[in-house]
């Protein structure tokens, strides 16, 4: 119960600053949270979606390959749909590429949708913070300028601390907002790397494919 005591007068004794980067710490962890849910559900639906379509890409049975990935809405159905549509039409590898990469751009910047916007709340907060601290001062000299000389120095002191609290809390904020940007982007480039793989292996499939039906 202290320790909750502790923290209220912590945060009360910050000043007004400590709202504004609550507000930001809130804000951000609400895009982290949302973001993170979303890639996690990205990456289940491809991995899903992938243990379906392989076994087809590697028998070459292109027409079910391309059934299934219509019927489905994960990413990688979505790149390999671009291109197994265009294998339908044109057999030339660069063709087939030139449609997957197409729809790579489609779909990395939904993937890295808000993510930057985390790193953005958190240098906020460690702004806020020292803002908060840089105001706090100015109103604490102020005080000990008119202030009776044998208090100065304690009152400073005890300005000083409180003004300090508000670039403590903005580090408190700042500093686990760009851990978990970090993990974002990591994960991120892990979809994008595992749609990348996929991508080349279908392109290599039907290339051999391709060759061996010219060869017959």
């Amino acid at each position: 119960m202290d320790f909750i005591f502790s923290i209220i007068g912590f945060f009360v004794t910050g000043g007004p600053f400590m709202y504004p980067i609550l507000i930001v710490f809130a804000v951000g962890a609400a895009i982290a949270v949302e973001r993170y849910i979303t890639l996690k559900l990205v990456t289940d639906q491809n991995q899903t979606s992938w243990s379906k379509l392989q076994p087809a890409l590697s028998e070459g049975d292109f027409d079910k390959a391309r059934e299934l990935a219509s019927d489905d809405t994960s990413t990688v159905s979505q790149l390999l749909g671009m291109g197994l549509a265009r294998e339908g039409a044109v057999r030339r590898r660069e063709d087939i590429e030139i449609a997957m990469e197409e729809s790579m751009m489609e779909i990395v910047p939904r993937l890295e949708k808000r993510t930057p916007y985390v790193a953005l709340a958190s240098s906020i907060a460690t702004l806020l913070g020292l803002l908060g601290t840089i105001m706090g001062l100015i109103q604490a000299f102020t005080a000990v300028a008119n202030a009776n000389p044998a208090e100065k120095a304690d009152l400073l002191s005890a300005s000083i601390s409180v003004a300090m609290n508000t670039t403590a809390f903005g580090l408190m904020v700042a500093i686990p907002l760009l851990v978990i940007h970090t993990m974002l982007t990591a994960k991120t480039g892990q979809i994008v790397d595992s749609l990348e793989m996929a991508s080349v292996k279908a392109l290599n499939v039907i290339s051999t494919t391709s060759r061996r039906q010219v060869q017959v």
